[in-house]
């Protein structure tokens, strides 16, 4: 509903609960959950402050919760999308664990490391990991994994192509998702893996 909100910051709070910020939006205050990192990196009081935006809508009660950048947003969704994960287990994680290490762990089936997030047990862990992979290698070439191609690395080429389908089903448009991994591999050498492909243009997408 809300792509995103952007606004005067004017306060932010934490408690046992998690994190939160309020944004003035031309005299409409709207209070926002957001991650740790995010509120770490607020602006001062009175400037102007742009958050990607979910609107969380339960039987008791409604609420919103915030990203400064759209990747956290985005595997957000991903993750509130697994049953048993509600919006605030995904926070949990997302506070832990930055996104691509996140869709590192899930496209490794490494659940060990998804365990050390608070609340996160072994089967919550390989649930998450089950529902998440197909989601995530949802494209004939199946798992990403490393391969050692003779040629140097193309845009074009079959690890590229792999973490591109993985960015377009995080929601990425497809323009974006193309000059990202272009960039990408002309800074990685020539026997990266998808993987690598992969947490380099998220990282670059999120600049």
């Amino acid at each position: 509903m809300y792509d995103y909100i952007k606004g005067t910051y004017v306060y932010k709070n934490y408690s046992s609960k998690g994190f939160s910020v309020t944004i003035d939006v031309h005299g409409i205050g709207y209070n926002l959950e957001i991650i740790e990192r995010d509120y770490n990196v607020l602006p001062s009081e009175g400037e102007e402050l742009k958050l990607y935006s979910v609107l969380i809508h339960r039987e008791d009660k409604m609420s919103l919760c915030g990203f400064v950048k759209r990747e956290d947003r985005d595997i957000f969704n991903v993750l509130t999308s697994v049953s048993g994960v509600g919006s605030k287990m995904a926070l949990m994680l997302l506070n832990a664990f930055k996104t691509s290490d996140l869709i590192s762990f899930v496209i490794e089936g490494d659940y060990k490391e998804l365990t050390k997030a608070k609340g996160v047990g072994p089967k919550l862990a390989q649930k998450i990991i089950l529902e998440l992979k197909d989601k995530l290698n949802s494209y004939s070439a199946g798992d990403i994994k490393q391969r050692t191609p003779s040629l140097p690395l193309q845009a074009d080429s079959a690890e590229a192509n792999d973490a591109k389908m993985v960015l377009l089903s995080l929601g990425y448009e497809k323009s974006e998702v193309a000059a990202s991994v272009d960039k990408a591999v002309k800074t990685l050498p020539q026997n990266a893996a998808a993987e690598e492909i992969l947490k380099k243009s998220l990282q670059l997408l999120s600049v």
